[in-house]
């Protein structure tokens, strides 16, 4: 613990403390901060220069003392389990805490209180308000010395009228006089009237005078609290960029380490640790490497192979065959066809209307919308890319030819390589995509027919809309079927966005029947509210072969400031049912994956954790995925793929429900943004009315006591998985017949 380094009753108060973070690790020693109402903690002392691990705000917590050494504090949904060493140390503690809150709330109270009688803070202040106050009374004497003048020379002007009332003049004259007199009684009680609005509006400024102080008083506070925030972010951000150019360079060799692929132990069920959850600075020396790779000399290995273990699948000269699948796999392109069967490709369009440049500012936007569901919170257009989620689903499709090459190998780990690289491939097209995709409505579709150009033909259908599910099926020729259910579960933070993808994809090779399944890892859309937005992937995917019981365990590190790993790097190691490892993965989700067989593995040292690394010695790597470069002038397009810029092409012969033929996304690509948010609050507005009348027929059946079936999907229906045992939407057939017969009865006008 540590004794406090202030008396209770200052303005701030520090120390350790022991707080609880989870089952796994128990009480963890933090370093406490007490500050202007505000409790924050830190993993060392010198994390105060720029990392706070986590706020709570005393003016509306409950501070509550569970034994001789333990604090609770909880605020909302927040809860603090704190320990200090000793009962005397407790006390010290909880009375500071209870001195802070009490302060807090007097403040909070002092600013929300229109009518007290306190003084301005400052003479500053008084000068900057009694000023005003001054000219106007000054302005009120002038007004007040020219209505005397005013009253002076009416009362001679009315005693002159009066006396030419009493001469003896034409019976015309007389009236005349008569209405200039009343005139000038007028004139006389309008000015007087002006003087007393003058005077009461000067009594209204007097009595608001403390409400006005009040006000710009606060505002003075949140411009200073702004601007120390601020300083305190530069000086963090030159502190980093320091410790980065003088961070010594990464060690060459032979030898590179990678992180473990083990899956991570989560926090229990319940309350919820800061740490775990709202964390955005990682420890890079904190995970020790499970693992390390050497690669081996071909031609060493070529004469003594009869001594290696048996990890490979044969010799290691196999790995340099010229027939070899791996050995081919960068030889096509995006540009190249595939195969013989295929016919030439469409020419389609390479460019879309520039992104307009328009302004908004997103704090005023997401302050209110902290904690809420993302689906959920109304969005201008400024905040989307012209292309639906459905779009974005069916762009898992751009490295497909990685599943064609999958078809060729003859072993089943080989073969679970390639999938494994086509599941990284997905992301590489998220790294500077940082803009929302259109929710889609329920019913919409998306297909996209390449059939007769890359051998696939894929339909995407939007079947829930709260939670908002999209199901999504592909067909290829070349020997493999895709299908998958996608719930997009998100959260807003405050600091940053989290994205996770809910559902398993499934992959089925038609010849083989080797049945691949994984799931998606989180993005994290970080720089909300203050710098330049940029995207992250964490977390890890398991790729499990049902048929062989293969598997291959990736893991996609979050970036760090502090390690010396390359950025958005991912590892993975590919093993057999025995759990005997085959293949190394390596590579980043944003530029390419590569592939080592593995020759012979041994255990290694043993950490300062106590785990005991395995040093996996492997041929010379081989390249399965590279991205494609992205099109000229892609910053000005959204950054846009190829593929991308294809997705929103008007196309003829598609359903009414296609994505393509969405009218506020077709605004906003034209760059009428303006015009697309006016749609899109119309087409929004009638999907509700929609629903609240789907919700009436429900109710209206209960008390009747029928049965209502709901919302059905199209063309996709529910089953049980017979792999996984979900429940998951799959396709039933009949979209592409009716495209031929162009019988779209059955679509819902949801346009």
């Amino acid at each position: 613990g540590g004794a406090p380094a202030a008396p209770p009753g200052s303005d701030t108060y520090k120390g350790w403390l022991f707080k609880w973070t989870n089952y796994l690790k128990g009480y963890q020693r933090r370093w406490f901060v007490l500050s202007n109402g505000l409790l924050s903690y830190y993993r060392t002392q010198a994390e105060m220069a720029h990392t706070c691990r986590g706020t709570i705000n005393l003016s509306t917590a409950h501070i509550d003392t569970e034994d001789s050494c333990n604090i609770v504090l909880s605020n909302g949904g927040r809860t603090y389990h704190l320990k200090a060493n000793s009962e005397v140390e407790r006390q010290r503690w909880v009375t500071a805490l209870e001195l802070a809150k009490a302060k807090a709330i007097r403040m909070r109270n002092n600013q929300s209180d229109d009518s007290g009688d306190e003084e301005p803070a400052s003479q500053s202040d008084k000068s900057e308000l009694h000023g005003p106050l001054k000219t106007l009374s000054s302005k009120l004497e002038d007004l007040s010395t020219c209505n005397e003048l005013i009253a002076k020379h009416g009362a001679a002007l009315q005693r002159s009228l009066s006396e030419l009332e009493n001469l003896r003049l034409p019976a015309d004259s007389g009236e005349k006089i008569k209405a200039v007199n009343e005139r000038a009684t007028l004139f006389r009680i309008t000015s007087n009237a002006m003087i007393n609005a003058c005077r009461d509006f000067l009594d209204l400024a007097e009595s608001h005078s403390r409400k006005w102080q009040r006000l710009l008083q606060h505002e003075r506070e949140q411009r200073i609290r702004l601007e120390e925030t601020i300083e305190q972010l530069a000086k963090q951000h030159n502190s980093l960029e320091r410790a980065c150019r003088g961070a010594p360079g990464l060690a060459g060799g032979t030898a590179s380490t990678a992180s473990t692929a083990k899956g991570s132990v989560q926090s229990a069920k319940g309350e919820a640790s800061d740490e775990d959850e709202e964390t955005e600075y990682f420890d890079a020396m904190e995970d020790a490497p499970a693992f390390i790779t050497v690669t081996a000399d071909p031609k060493h290995h070529r004469r003594s192979g009869s001594n290696l273990s048996g990890a490979s699948e044969g010799h290691p000269e196999d790995w340099n065959l010229e027939d070899s699948v791996f050995e081919s796999s960068n030889q096509s392109s995006y540009n190249e066809s595939t195969g013989k069967d295929l016919l030439p490709r469409k020419r389609r369009r390479t460019r879309i209307p520039d992104k307009p440049n328009y302004s908004l500012n997103l704090w005023s936007i997401m302050k209110n919308c902290i904690g809420k569901e993302l689906s959920k919170i109304p969005m201008p257009v400024n905040f989307n890319e012209p292309l639906s989620m459905l779009q974005r689903l069916t762009e898992d499709l751009e490295y497909h030819e990685l599943l064609d090459k999958a078809v060729k190998c003859e072993s089943s780990t080989e073969q679970m390589c390639f999938v494994a690289a086509f599941s990284v491939s997905s992301y590489s097209t998220t790294v500077h995509r940082t803009a929302k995709p259109f929710n889609p409505l329920l019913g919409e579709t998306f297909e996209l027919d390449r059939l007769e150009e890359l051998g696939f033909r894929s339909l995407c259908e939007q079947v829930s809309h709260h939670p908002p599910a999209a199901a999504h099926h592909v067909y290829s020729r070349r020997g493999w079927t895709l299908w998958q259910e996608i719930t997009i579960a998100s959260k807003f933070r405050g600091k940053y966005l989290s994205i996770m993808p809910l559902g398993a994809i499934h992959l089925e090779f038609h010849s083989s029947g080797n049945h691949y399944v994984w799931r998606k890892v989180t993005s994290t859309v970080h720089n909300i509210i203050v710098g330049k937005l940029w995207i992250d992937q964490s977390g890890e995917i398991e790729i499990v072969n049902h048929k062989s019981k293969d598997k291959c365990q990736l893991k996609f590190t979050p970036y760090s400031y502090f390690s010396r790993d390359v950025p958005r790097k991912v590892t993975g190691v590919v093993s057999d049912a025995d759990g005997k490892a085959h293949y190394v993965m390596s590579g980043t989700w944003d530029e390419k994956m590569e592939c080592s067989k593995i020759l012979h593995s041994s255990h290694g040292s043993t950490s300062t954790e106590g785990k005991q690394k395995t040093v996996y010695q492997t041929l010379s790597p081989k390249v399965l995925w590279r991205k494609y470069p992205l099109p000229e002038n892609a910053e000005n397009m959204y950054f846009f793929s190829e593929l991308a810029l294809t997705l929103n092409e008007p196309e003829e012969r598609v359903a009414p429900t296609d994505s393509r033929l969405r009218p506020d996304q077709r605004l906003m690509e034209s760059g009428r943004w303006d015009e697309a948010n006016v749609e899109k609050q119309r087409l929004e507005e009638k999907q509700r009315a929609v629903r609240r009348r789907r919700e009436a027929e429900a109710a209206e059946a209960l008390e009747e006591g029928k049965d209502y079936e709901g919302y059905l999907p199209l063309w996709f229906e529910r089953k049980v998985d017979a792999v996984t045992g979900e429940l998951i939407c799959v396709y039933k057939g009949g979209y592409w017949e009716a495209k031929d017969k162009q019988d779209w009865s059955v679509c819902p006008d949801i346009f």
